[in-house]
C-alpha cells in the first residue's frame, strides 16, 4: 500500500503539484482550492488535526474572491456598454480628435463600429477610437433643429 509523501501542512505532492499547474496560469481556482483542502484533511496528523476556525476562514476567503472577480466582471460588462452608448450618442456631433501627425482635427461623426475592444467612429475618411476624441460641440445642423 502507497501512502501520498506528506509535504508540510499535510498537503500531499500529488496536490501541491495540482496546485502549481493552475498557478502557473496565474490564478487558483475553486476546485485546486477544493482539491487542496481535502488533501489537507486526508493527510492530516491525527493527533493534531486542522483547526476549523482556519478551515472556515480559507472557505470565507475564497467566497470572497469569488464574489469579488464576479463584481469585476460586471464592472467591465458595465463599463464596455457605457463606452457603446456614449459612442452611439456622438453620431451626428462635431468632435475634435488629435490625428496621427499629431493634429487637431474636427469633423462630424457618421457612424460608429463596435468590431473591437474600444468603439470607432466613422468621420469623414477617417475611423478615431473613442478614446481619442478630446471634444464635443452640437453639429451645426442638429442646433438648428433644437
Amino acid at each position: 500500500m502507497t501512502t501520498p509523501i506528506s509535504t508540510s501542512f499535510g498537503v500531499s505532492a500529488e496536490a501541491k503539484a495540482a496546485a502549481a499547474a493552475n498557478k502557473a496560469n496565474g490564478e487558483l481556482d475553486k476546485e485546486a482550492f477544493m482539491n487542496l483542502l481535502v488533501a489537507q484533511l486526508r493527510n492530516q496528523d491525527p493527533s493534531s488535526p486542522m483547526d476549523t476556525s482556519q478551515m472556515m476562514a480559507q472557505t470565507t476567503q475564497l467566497s470572497t474572491m469569488e464574489k469579488l472577480t464576479e463584481l469585476a466582471d460586471t464592472q467591465r460588462e458595465s463599463f464596455a456598454l457605457q463606452m457603446r452608448m456614449a459612442a452611439a450618442s456622438l453620431v451626428g456631433q462635431e468632435v475634435t480628435w488629435t490625428g496621427d501627425d499629431g493634429v487637431d482635427r474636427t469633423g462630424s461623426v457618421s457612424s460608429v463600429s463596435y468590431a473591437g475592444p474600444v468603439p470607432q467612429v466613422q468621420i469623414g475618411d477617417d475611423e478615431v477610437a473613442l478614446d481619442a476624441v478630446s471634444s464635443v460641440t452640437a453639429s451645426p445642423t442638429s442646433a438648428l433643429s433644437a
